[in-house]
């Protein structure tokens, strides 16, 4: 199975020049705000660009309207994307888990203050081969400004120790973009915007 990786696309996807692959992945962020309008556009890319066969999608802190109104805008996913939030899916014999989940930054959609969002990490299942989070874990690709702050959850990193996922794919700290292999699995932050919000990175694929 081929994975094809994006990430914070802020509403920017036409400019994205993805592979070929069987799954299409992005780990959020898709607008800068969850406008109404740039949810529709967004979700009229991913559900129709390119012949993959399926398309897994979670929301960011960037897509509010994912949060606050999704009466809205989840009716407007169409049927050949597979939406989670905090929920998985099975394609292919894969377990894929998804959570748009980060922690608490200045009241963005899907923020959790620290007693909170240990509750939405337990939710993860074992036997999760491709987990999906918008925010990565703790010291693996989280790093932001010049010293390389690590922002990542702390909470997360020991969730998935435990879970032991196959591929950890994740976005929100662009700076983080690439790859990392730690205890059995691979971490990819697949981020496409650069700090400045520029389509710098590319797509990444992953064969498992």
């Amino acid at each position: 199975m081929r994975l094809v990786c994006i990430s914070d696309t802020h509403g920017l996807h036409d400019q994205v020049t993805l592979p070929p692959g069987d799954v299409l992945v992005h780990a959020g962020d898709f607008t800068s705000e969850g406008e109404l309008e740039d949810v529709r556009a967004f979700l009229d890319w991913f559900g129709g660009v390119g012949s993959f066969g399926w398309r897994v999608l979670i929301a960011g802190n960037h897509d509010l309207s994912f949060e606050h109104l999704p009466e809205v805008v989840e009716p407007l996913i169409p049927a050949a994307v597979t939406y989670l939030n905090d929920s998985g899916v099975s394609i292919g014999g894969v377990q894929f888990w998804g959570s748009p989940v980060t922690p608490y930054f200045f009241d963005w959609a899907f923020n959790r203050r620290e007693r909170e969002i240990e509750q939405h990490w337990n939710l993860i299942p074992a036997g999760t081969d491709v987990l999906v989070t918008h925010g990565p874990p703790f010291q693996i690709r989280d790093g932001v400004g010049p010293g390389r702050e690590s922002v990542g959850c702390p909470h997360l990193a020991r969730t998935v120790t435990r879970v032991r996922p196959r591929l950890h794919v994740f976005g929100h700290i662009h700076e983080g973009y690439g790859s990392h292999h730690q205890a059995g699995t691979h971490y990819l932050n697949a981020a496409i915007c650069d700090a400045d919000y520029r389509v710098a990175q590319q797509p990444v694929v992953v064969d498992l």
